[in-house]
């Protein structure tokens, strides 16, 4: 019985390596072009929304505030519609990075349960993924308020 064992893992060792010599490399210029380009086209739109808020009257901080409340919205719209998943296939880390993909993550893990229901399934599912970091972000901020308090 061992030696089977053994000559069964030889094999999957030699197929394997088999593999690993014939399988083709990724294009990795092509994955890091488009991540920089669909992550930058996010940015401007970003941007755009800014300068947006910015001349219609808002303070820059509040700007900054709506923009945010606004890419969210966009990244879970899209979401719901299919489009960001296919964005993500085609951009990597590109639509990962920006706001809009935390957004992705939490409208994505609420829809993978919403045939459990809206409470059960989507309410409980949404903070699968937001939870820890809410909760991290959360305790990190408490400590290096008190951290700041201390200091100064």
């Amino acid at each position: 019985m061992a030696n089977n064992t053994s000559k069964k893992q030889a094999e999957q060792q030699q197929f394997q390596e088999k593999f690993e010599r014939i399988k083709p490399a990724p294009p990795l210029i092509k994955n890091v072009s488009m991540a920089f380009l669909v992550g930058g086209l996010i940015c401007v739109l970003g941007q755009f929304f800014i300068n947006t808020f910015i001349g219609l009257g808002l303070s820059s901080k509040d700007a900054a505030a709506a923009t945010s409340a606004v890419m969210i919205f966009l990244g879970a719209f899209f979401t719901g519609l299919g489009v960001y998943d296919e964005l993500g296939k085609v951009a990597g880390a590109g639509s990962v990075v920006p706001i809009t993909g935390f957004s992705n993550s939490i409208v994505s893990s609420a829809m993978e349960f919403k045939r459990e229901g809206y409470v059960f399934g989507v309410g409980a599912k949404m903070f699968t993924i937001a939870g820890p970091v809410l909760v991290y972000g959360t305790v990190t901020a408490f400590l290096f308020g008190i951290i700041y308090w201390l200091i100064h």
